[in-house]
């Protein structure tokens, strides 16, 4: 199977079970094929994500006591697995020039977010429900498929929304702990010692397409866009020991501990005052962007 074939197979078919299949064949990029930005990954009408915010919000820590509570939050982490995936699909599409270890390397992440994504949507089935009975939002899709450069991707994906889950996975498995539910507990320790990997990966790739006279911070800085900050790159319990075994270093965990929500108006005068990094243009979109 060539990765491009991979890629559309996640991102443009319409069922799960095909987007979760990982592959069982070899993986080549013989034919990587030209640009393509696809404005919408292509789900079942009840996994729709036109829209980046709204959806179900994810219960309060009280009331993961409640079986049903758990699993509308494996509903709403399920969902954010599968969009990670489908950034990583469209990436693949978007960016056929990227350097095949990237690529390859980039596959067998992928296979890591649909395990993960099972894993969620196992957690929510025990619970009674099934994967798409609530409402979703498109928040990880709309912020990461404006990247115009890998490092746009890499700063987005691996360094903030990863970066992020190496907190967010620790909380719920301890909130998880708490509630008696050692399954789902153990469906979080996992998915944080992967995300340790997937960090890893993109702190790595970061480094070698970023200018050499920037450091980490400033070039991370340059390629995070609004309305996406480094605030996000966190969570409510930072886990310091987890950024430094995916192998940031103390400056670069101390400023994302550090870091605090930004207005508009500060980021875009921190953007003026500092020169920016050309990036490549961005291909055309290929498929016509639509509204239910």
């Amino acid at each position: 199977m060539e990765i491009r074939e991979f890629a559309e197979r996640i991102l443009l078919s319409p069922d799960l079970t095909a987007k979760l299949q990982a592959p069982i064949e070899q993986i080549t990029d013989e034919r990587p094929g030209s640009a393509q930005r696809v404005a919408f990954p292509d789900r079942a009408d009840s996994l729709r994500i036109y829209r980046a915010t709204g959806g179900t919000k994810m219960p309060k820590a009280t009331a993961l006591a409640d079986p049903s509570q758990r699993g509308i939050a494996h509903h709403i982490m399920a969902n954010h697995e599968l969009q990670a995936l489908e950034v990583m699909a469209w990436t693949l599409l978007a960016f056929p020039d990227a350097p095949s270890s990237f690529r390859a390397e980039l596959i067998r992440i992928m296979i890591d977010e649909q395990r993960h994504t099972r894993m969620h949507i196992r957690r929510l089935e025990s619970h009674g429900w099934s994967f798409g009975d609530l409402p979703v939002n498109g928040h990880v899709w709309h912020r990461a498929r404006s990247a115009e450069s890998l490092l746009d991707y890499l700063a987005c994906l691996p360094l903030t929304f990863e970066g992020g889950n190496l907190d967010h996975s620790l909380q719920f498995a301890q909130l998880f702990h708490q509630a008696g539910d050692t399954k789902s507990r153990d469906v979080m320790r996992t998915i944080h010692e992967d995300e340790i990997e997937h960090v890893a990966f993109g702190l790595k790739w970061f480094r070698q397409l970023k200018p050499s006279d920037l450091s980490d911070w400033d070039a991370y800085i340059q390629h995070i866009h609004w309305p996406l900050s480094a605030y996000a790159a966190k969570g409510k319990i930072f886990q310091r020991t987890a950024r430094a075994k995916a192998g940031m270093s103390p400056d670069f965990i101390d400023r994302i501990e550090q870091a605090r929500p930004e207005s508009k108006h500060r980021r875009r005068a921190e953007s003026e005052s500092t020169t920016s990094v050309p990036t490549p243009p961005s291909a055309e979109i290929q498929r016509k962007e639509s509204l239910p």
